[in-house]
């Protein structure tokens, strides 16, 4: 067995505070360790197995505990487990638990537990919106079990015993591990889950082995978790209540966070250049393994123009995406001619004729297409609505694009703006023309990416099909150099166009300088308020 101990050399003296709150020698703490932000909107669950959002996640992640954690920098760190072994064919991943992990209510925290966990999301009857997370991991039976070929039980998971869990692979993946961080393998307390059913996430019912507990929660405008007294490394945590606040208006949660009721909220969309003069030490923007898109809808039920692979080419060119990063958005954001964005490791970005282009060839191209296709000036008209959810950014973004096809290309698109979970119902059941989509990446590397451009993704919301694509992500999937396979993926899809790339992601935040402890190195963005502190003003 090929032993893996993570962060390459963890000590006994790593493992207690390493990742925890690193509270440098002299620092004097502010006496109220209360951590207040803003969230756009109600999440879409709390439970780790149906939850899809991103500030769903990072609730998530202070209430349960996985395998391994993330730091600062966006390495691996243990969580419940503190080291695998790997078995020569790289086939069979054997965890290691700590015995100090505890739930909420006192029991311990086991592989059973896990195991339980794992079944739960491949299961067609609980339907987890993240069931192809499982797959990609190459779990042994996964695809079986979600298609509905396969008990749940015959899953590659079992416990060894109570701190030995046991994962065997339908192939080699070589960042496995790296998958494990994310909220959909976390732990999942069986009798609470029994005994509550689909309320088990309310206050007073959920169990967690996360460094917080859920104290309070009232939708679409409070959650409260605080302190969990029986967290394994709960000595070393500092911050005793984080506070999120639903805030739908950008400005609002603006003026709130000057006013001293926020510790961070987002910078409304271009405030940013002007925000960082007033208050420098405060507005932030850093990158993010993010990328923003808007889908087509190719299914069926999807408009047949955009059916023409011209149609899309022309929307896609008619974009000046510069106008967007710089004029609209103002936060050093990056314009985007293909789907993985390039701070993601290992990846090359790959060269894409179009991006190439000047904007005025593009715009010259984009007419000739569309022209051709018989929409457009002098053609057919072309209408079709796009949906976004409620967002001031989201909605100024939507009024730029649509202002450009309708003065470059005679085309007339309307806006339809939903709230959050109306918003991913009506998007992944293709209940629209066009679509806004974004996508955080959940590992670093490239994959986490374009899976979901693969037939049989369930966020492939555009309901995209190339045989190739999803031969090359296979084959991607056990190479040793993927360079090649990723730069051809990425250039079919710029040939078939079924997503538009608008831009790569950069953080853009208002944060208070007494919180410490954010971040700012890890691309992913994957916070813990266990990881954070106050200090005396």
């Amino acid at each position: 067995m090929k032993t893996t101990i993570l962060a390459a050399l963890i000590g006994s003296t790593m493992l207690t505070a390493a990742w925890a709150a690193d509270v440098p020698e002299g620092t004097t703490l502010a006496e109220d360790q209360t951590y207040t932000y803003r969230v756009l909107d109600e999440y879409d669950s709390l439970d780790p197995q149906m939850l899809e959002g991103v500030e769903s996640s990072t609730v998530v992640r202070d209430l349960f505990e996985g395998l391994y954690n993330m730091d600062a920098k966006g390495e691996l760190v243990p969580g419940v487990a503190t080291s695998h072994d790997v078995s020569d064919d790289n086939l069979v991943y054997t965890f290691h638990l700590r015995d100090t992990a505890k739930w909420s209510d006192g029991k311990p925290v086991t592989a059973n537990d896990f195991v339980y966990a794992w079944k739960r999301a491949v299961d067609p009857e609980l339907a987890s919106p993240y069931a192809w997370y499982m797959e990609l991991m190459s779990i042994a039976g996964a695809a079986e079990i979600i298609a509905g070929e396969a008990d749940k039980d015959t899953l590659g998971v079992k416990a060894v015993d109570d701190n030995t869990l046991e994962v065997t692979l339908s192939k080699p993946l070589p960042y496995f591990a790296d998958m494990v961080a994310h909220a959909t393998t976390f732990p999942s307390p069986s009798w609470a889950i029994e005994a509550h059913g689909k309320e088990w996430t309310r206050p007073e019912n959920i169990v967690g082995n996360g460094a917080y507990i859920l104290t309070e929660h009232v939708p679409k405008e409070r959650l409260v978790r605080e302190r969990n007294t029986r967290y394994w490394d709960n000595e070393h945590t500092v911050l005793d209540k984080v506070v999120a606040l639903v805030i739908g208006d950008e400005n609002q949660a603006l003026t709130r966070y000057k006013a001293g009721e926020l510790d961070k909220t987002d910078i409304p969309a271009g405030q940013y250049p002007a925000l960082k003069d007033e208050l420098p030490d405060e507005a932030y923007a850093v990158p993010r393994l993010c990328n923003y898109y808007f889908s087509f809808n190719l299914s069926d039920t999807g408009l047949e123009a955009f059916k023409d692979v011209r149609v899309r080419k022309a929307l896609s060119m008619a974009i000046d995406r510069k106008v967007i990063v710089d004029a609209v958005l103002k936060g050093g954001q990056f314009p985007a001619y293909n789907f993985t964005p390039e701070a993601t490791a290992g990846f090359e970005l790959p060269e894409i004729d179009y991006a190439g282009m000047t904007q005025a060839e593009r715009d010259a191209e984009a007419l000739r297409l569309m022209e051709e296709a018989g929409y457009g000036k002098g053609g057919k008209p072309l209408e079709f609505a796009y949906l976004y959810n409620t967002s001031d950014s989201h909605k100024q973004i939507a009024i730029v694009a649509t202002q450009m096809w309708k003065q470059k290309l005679g085309v007339n698109a309307t806006l339809e703006n939903q709230e959050w979970k109306v918003f991913l119902e009506n998007r992944g059941n293709q209940n629209f023309d066009m679509a806004r989509g974004a996508w955080c990446g959940d590992y670093n590397e490239a994959s986490t990416f374009l899976d979901l451009l693969a037939s049989s993704s369930g966020y492939n919301d555009a309901k995209y099909s190339n045989d190739r694509v999803d031969e090359l992500l296979t084959e991607a999937k056990t190479s040793h150099d993927t360079t090649p396979l990723y730069t051809e993926i990425e250039q079919i899809v710029a040939e078939d166009m079924p997503v538009i790339p608008v831009y790569h992601y950069s953080v853009n935040m208002m944060l208070k300088p007494d919180l410490k402890g954010w971040p700012m190195d890890n691309v992913m963005q994957k916070m813990y308020s266990k990881d954070m502190y106050k200090v005396a003003e």
